[in-house]
């Protein structure tokens, strides 16, 4: 019957007028307001995530009314468009992470980070937990259940961002030192655990909080770690053929193998109802223990993501803020409350795991500054809690926020904290290879830049 009533119409004119409007106009202010962040010593997301704030309900509602109702119509079919890139871009920057986590490095620290792992994790899922079940009802939405709200709020504060504390470690050039890699060890863990944990809450979100709902949850969860293991042989068989394609033709087949693998993981999961994005994760991962793709392979699905797609989903994001909400006493003494549980949950719980492998007090206490750094994970943990109705415009509003304070946290702190610290020998010595890596990625990228150029 579609077939016979003729092909879909394509988008109309002004709908397609509007869309470009949005990303170009979009993306223009999250550029300038990302580097104005980086030059003050913020990470981009605070800019990336303030330019959709300015032009959502929060600023540009109330200034100018008519021009943000008809640049940002009330049409969901519109918005729905933006959503679409912005959720292309989200799954890539969440393979892209995968892809570059130092699986090794973990292996290396062991014990150690698993024990701050997990106490950084337990601590502060449990404080938001609590805090979820102690929020007043008027901020749990009418289509959640709140023992499923609290649930999710306990993920959101259990979490740690793997890009903004790298980026900060390098900002601070202290990744050659053990605590930083300490440090990104127990991070990568709380991430691998932290998806987990977001697909098994997602499914009871749907399926509702039931034994059956929960164990079907966590049945799937291990059927797609089972077919990541055994589709690894191939993965890495077709990443080969396409990287001997590419060294032959100067194309870009890797990059494209990568994002087909990636966008295929993410709707496996969400056909599941585990959330896209743990697929995309797991499918980094696989790809990522395959071997072989280096920094400059990958640089132009790296530069794409991070220069354009990221920057409009976290703008996209900042459009369903509503900085207005905050204006009432109940929601921002809840935001206050829920901000002071996520500091302390995960300074105690990474503390509490430092001091019990024996380390020292500042070691711990920066351990705990670095590992509060939510950022963009838990932007799109906020996203997907919206999307699934488990969270209420005022509770999307007061987790991003967390996300943004406990960044911007992070840098004074490790200056602190990691500054009295005293650096080892071999520290010293990691400093200069790092230093080394560093020069010789930059040159391969800029032969990469001008071949694609010829």
């Amino acid at each position: 019957m579609p077939l016979a009533a003729g092909p879909v119409a394509p988008i109309g004119a002004h709908a397609l007028l509007i869309f470009l409007l949005q990303v170009g106009l979009l993306l223009l202010l999250a550029l300038g307001l990302g580097r104005l962040a980086v030059r003050v010593g913020a990470p981009a997301i605070v800019g990336e995530l303030l330019a959709g704030v300015l032009a959502g309900p929060s600023v540009l509602a109330h200034i100018a009314p008519g021009l943000q109702g008809w640049l940002l119509p009330h049409d969901v079919a519109q918005f729905h468009l933006l959503d679409a890139v912005g959720q292309v871009g989200v799954l890539l920057l969440v393979g892209i992470t995968g892809i570059h986590l130092d699986l090794d490095l973990v292996c290396r620290r062991g014990l150690t980070a698993v024990r701050i792992s997990i106490a950084g994790i337990v601590i502060p899922f449990g404080l938001g937990v609590a805090t979820g079940v102690l929020l007043p009802g008027s901020l749990v939405p009418g289509s959640a259940e709140r023992s499923t709200f609290a649930l999710f709020l306990g993920v959101a504060m259990g979490v740690s961002a793997i890009p903004v504390i790298a980026k900060t470690l390098m900002d601070l050039r202290m990744l050659h030192r053990n605590i930083g890699q300490l440090m990104l060890s127990a991070a990568m863990i709380d991430d691998v655990v932290g998806w987990l944990l977001l697909a098994i809450v997602s499914g009871i979100a749907t399926g509702g909080v039931q034994a059956g709902s929960v164990m079907l949850s966590v049945g799937y969860i291990a059927l797609v770690i089972a077919l990541a293991v055994l589709a690894r042989p191939f993965v890495r068989r077709a990443l080969r053929l396409a990287d001997t394609s590419d060294r032959a033709r100067n194309g870009g087949v890797t990059v494209t193998l990568v994002i087909v693998l990636v966008l295929l993981g993410a709707a496996a999961t969400q056909a599941m109802r585990l959330e896209a994005v743990f697929g995309a994760f797991v499918c980094g991962i696989m790809i990522n223990s395959c071997g072989g793709l280096g920094a400059a392979r990958l640089a132009p699905l790296r530069s794409t993501v991070m220069s354009f797609l990221a920057p409009l989903f976290f703008a996209t994001a900042g459009l369903r803020m509503d900085l207005t909400l905050l204006g009432r006493p109940a929601v921002l003494i809840a935001g206050l409350c829920v901000l002071l549980a996520a500091v302390l949950g995960k300074f105690a719980g990474a503390y509490a795991g430092a001091r019990l492998s024996r380390m020292g007090h500042w070691e711990a206490l920066a351990l705990g500054a670095g590992m509060n750094a939510r950022g963009v994970i838990e932007v799109i943990i906020a996203m997907v809690g919206l999307r699934l109705g488990v969270l209420s415009p005022q509770m999307y509003t007061i987790i991003v926020l967390v996300a943004v304070v406990t960044s911007l946290m992070a840098p004074p702190i490790l200056r602190l904290t990691i500054g009295r610290v005293e650096q080892t020998a071999e520290e010293r010595l990691r400093e200069e290879f790092y230093e080394a890596d560093r020069t010789r990625d930059a040159h391969e990228l800029a032969h990469c830049f001008t071949v694609s150029v010829r």
